[in-house]
């Protein structure tokens, strides 16, 4: 982890302007073609889902601003973020799971399964001191093939990246997810999201 020296940082105005708005958050959602990270996964008896956040928290990282948080009156940023996701229950209700993606796609399927059915036995949606400054809070709406997201933020308003993957759709043979992503614009422009979403479906092809 580093501290950002706000007197060298070139989007210093930019921080500031956006820091202190009430909702300072930006979205997108576009479409990424996960045909190959959805065949990889079932050819190994792995979870798509887990295909997904894979290469989801693996793209994130890649960019340094999805790794930046407001910490105080600074900036710091993470070497690197794990993740926080969901995972439903049997009651309709669900509970919040942890990974770090820093692992193969192969590794990754096999442990990221072994944290869910952990996080399963643990009592409450979050553990009581849990500092979640570092995660990336990613989400899934399998039942909806989404346009447009809208998620819930804490006030004040953190700046912890969200994602959200939702329903996928067949087109000319392949299959296209909805993805969503959210920042906070005080640290994130469109040209990160822009090399998020790009890096995303770098690692969806390659697999």
């Amino acid at each position: 982890m580093k501290t950002i020296d706000l007197e060298t940082f070139p989007r210093r105005s930019h921080y500031e302007f956006f820091k202190s708005y009430a909702y300072p958050y930006m979205g997108m959602t576009a479409n990424v073609d996960v045909t190959n990270l959805y065949n990889a996964a079932k050819a190994k008896g792995g979870s798509p889902f887990l295909a997904f956040l894979w290469a989801a928290a693996t793209a994130a990282n890649s960019v340094p601003e999805l790794r930046q948080r407001i910490v105080g009156e600074g900036i710091v940023e993470y070497d690197h973020c794990d993740t926080a996701h969901t995972v439903a229950l049997s009651d309709g209700t669900f509970v919040n799971c942890q990974t770090d993606c820093r692992r193969s796609f192969d590794e990754f399927l096999s442990y990221g399964k072994q944290c869910q059915e952990e996080a399963k036995h643990r009592h409450g949606f979050v553990q009581p001191g849990d500092d979640e400054t570092q995660l990336i809070f990613v989400s899934s709406t399998p039942w909806i093939t989404f346009t447009q997201v809208i998620q819930p933020t804490p006030i004040p308003a953190d700046s912890n990246v969200r994602i959200v993957f939702g329903k996928f759709f067949e087109q000319e043979g392949r299959k296209l997810m909805p993805v969503n992503i959210q920042c906070n614009h005080a640290l994130v422009d469109g040209l990160h999201v822009g090399q998020f979403f790009q890096r995303f479906q770098e690692l969806a092809d390659s697999v």
